[in-house]
């Protein structure tokens, strides 16, 4: 027999929403930072990652695309992720965020960027069977323009591993406003590309975020989202629309101070019925991985065996592959489940 706890961190498992630098861990990022000579407000990993707020946060995540340089940067931090992941988490299948712009301002190529990443992930879907997908996602402090180029770039170079586009980060004034973006997610449609976005994330963002992002922008899927609780007809308009949100509970304790307890957020969009999939967020910076999010955060807002099954196939539904890897998926997901629930105390 298995406790509860046992049970969340080896129920199988996707990630949609994790940024590739915050896959690394500590010890990498500052053997990185010291081979490259990047100078870090700290070299102890307890101070390291202490974080006021999102803003605060975000200087610390510029950084960590800093030490990325070299193509076996790039592959190492691929492979290593992904094994550490499978190790702590049983993850089946990842989607990560990568952030071109950082790089193109360091004198990388988008393909220089993207294709030791491909490599590297491509040695662990061999070795330890995880699938992935890579979210090329715009850095909202460069401009429109920029991102139009941006999107431009994955549609020129056409890399099936490329799935779709996001966005992240904040803008100049430190708001999220995501329609801005509407001229690059309108060519990344008309491509087919997938397309999803941060939205309603801390607690000065705003629903309405959510509204734009689906109306304007034509999103598939959601990351965060957690202020439409704040608007029950949006809720209510996500729930028609069947949204899936790519929600990071540890993250929300350090960006928002939210507690995680059954008042969360999350809880509320799980009890409207909204449909919520469970990643990371940035786990080495959050001191956290996939196993915890399940094992901690899920338990904590009182989430039982039951839908914490459901929210591991929201992450199969909402994930950017085709139909075929979906039904692999679901059919490891469920021998799975029926395994772990005959063990389950």
């Amino acid at each position: 027999m298995i406790s509860y706890a046992d049970y969340l961190q080896l129920l199988p498992k996707t990630e949609l929403h994790c940024h590739f630098a915050s896959t690394m861990s500590a010890p990498l990022f500052l053997e990185l930072a010291a081979k490259h000579g990047v100078t870090l407000p700290s070299s102890d990993p307890a101070t390291l990652f202490d974080f006021e707020d999102l803003r605060d946060f975000l200087v610390a995540f510029r950084y960590a695309h800093d030490v990325l340089r070299d193509p076996e940067d790039f592959e190492r931090v691929a492979y290593e992720g992904v094994r550490a992941a499978v190790a702590e988490a049983n993850l089946r299948y990842r989607e990560y965020a990568v952030n071109p712009q950082y790089f193109f301002s360091r004198g990388l190529t988008y393909r220089q960027v993207m294709d030791p990443i491909i490599a590297g992930l491509r040695a662990a879907e061999r070795d330890f069977g995880v699938g992935f997908g890579i979210i090329a996602a715009i850095n909202r402090r460069e401009s429109p323009a920029s991102a139009v180029e941006m999107v431009q770039q994955v549609i020129d170079h056409d890399l099936p591993e490329v799935v779709g586009i996001g966005q992240d980060d904040l803008t100049p004034e430190d708001t999220e406003d995501p329609a801005r973006f509407a001229e690059a997610y309108a060519l990344a449609k008309r491509h087919g590309l997938a397309r999803t976005a941060h939205v309603a994330e801390t607690p000065y963002a705003q629903p309405g975020a959510v509204r734009e992002a689906l109306d304007v922008l034509d999103c598939d899927r959601l990351d965060h989202g957690y202020r439409i609780v704040d608007d029950p007809e949006l809720v209510a308009y996500a729930r028609e629309r069947d949204v899936v949100f790519t929600v990071t509970p540890v993250s929300t304790t350090i960006c928002s101070g939210w507690t995680l307890d059954e008042q969360h957020r999350i809880r509320a969009m799980i009890d409207a019925g909204l449909r919520v999939a469970v990643s990371t967020d940035d786990a080495m910076f959050f001191r956290t991985d996939l196993g915890r999010e399940y094992r901690e955060g899920l338990a904590a807002m009182g989430v039982d065996a039951e839908t914490a099954k459901r929210i591991a196939l929201n992450g199969i539904d909402g994930a950017f592959c085709d139909d075929a890897q979906k039904a692999r998926l679901r059919a490891d997901f469920q021998a799975q489940f029926l395994a772990l629930d005959a063990l389950l105390a």
